[in-house]
């Protein structure tokens, strides 16, 4: 008798040949079907093969057709599992769309950025926002949103609305998130229009983003952040992020590439919008509850 098993190699004190293929496994695979035993493959065998494998008192072998019984086993085993875990994904992904808006638009972002690098150009100037075409294309109003022109780009905004957007959607609701997020792209994409002096075309979630960082600044001014790893509180940072954009706008400087005007209409939305919910949401045990 063989001292490891056919199908993992283990060795135990004790194995188990099975009757049926006459090889020898571990208590894990001594089962016929937990080894893909040919045995149980109605049709392989005859019945007279069978018969004289019992008269001879050996069971016929058939190594490749043994072989290829084991990895169709294991095959299924392995789809099997790709399957569950797709579907896990896939479940995860829905709830988090019905539970947080942040996640919801985090998800289509990252989506809508690898269609960027798979479609090109194309898909890019489709939904872009153009101010000079603002008026044939404006559903980039809101399509702007969920583009952006690079992978740090990317990486930043969603790392800010992961943090402060999920703590803003739980204090003022899903719905009221939403409004807010939304209002605020809008609000920043014109602002971008009315001032800019350049055709260049504006994409990213920033002008949101400032939005929903302005509204939780009002809401929870003392609430402790780090910019570029000092430590101050959130009404601190929003103050800094305005005297910086306002400096590069004053100073005329667009070789950044960054839409100041687009922030500062994002945040003037957030002031207005936070300044609102401050006055008309009443505070009972840290949750706020709307009355508007």
């Amino acid at each position: 008798m063989d001292n490891q098993c056919w199908i993992c190699g283990k060795k135990e004190p004790v194995m188990y040949t099975c009757r049926y293929c006459g090889k020898t496994f571990c208590s894990d695979h001594r089962l016929p079907e937990r080894h893909g035993c040919e045995g149980l493959d109605d049709g392989t065998r005859s019945s007279s093969a069978r018969n004289a494998a019992g008269n001879s008192g050996t069971r016929g072998r058939s190594t490749s057709g043994t072989d290829q019984i084991v990895k169709d086993f294991f095959k299924e085993a392995t789809k099997s599992a790709a399957k569950g875990a797709a579907g896990s994904a896939f479940n995860r992904t829905k709830r988090s769309f019905y539970a947080s808006p942040s996640m919801a638009i985090i998800i289509i972002c990252i989506f809508s950025f690898f269609l960027e690098l798979l479609l090109g150009q194309p898909y890019y100037t489709l939904f872009q926002l153009e101010p000079g075409n603002i008026l044939s294309r404006p559903w980039t109003l809101i399509s702007h949103m969920f583009l952006h022109a690079s992978l740090g780009h990317l990486f930043f905004n969603m790392l800010v609305l992961y943090f402060f957007g999920r703590i803003l959607e739980r204090r003022i609701g899903n719905s009221m998130f939403i409004y807010l997020y939304f209002i605020s792209g809008i609000v920043a994409a014109l602002g971008f229009i009315a001032t800019t002096s350049t055709s260049y075309p504006m994409v990213g979630a920033s002008g949101a983003i400032m939005g929903v960082f302005a509204t939780l600044a009002i809401l929870e001014p003392n609430l402790p952040v780090y910019v570029f790893f000092f430590p101050m509180t959130i009404k601190s940072a929003l103050i800094l992020f305005v005297i910086v954009d306002l400096f590069f706008m004053y100073m005329n400087i667009s070789g950044d590439m960054i839409a100041h005007a687009a922030h500062l209409s994002g945040v003037f939305v957030g002031i207005i919008v936070g300044r609102r919910l401050k006055k008309n949401l009443k505070v009972s045990r840290g949750s706020f509850y709307r009355r508007w």
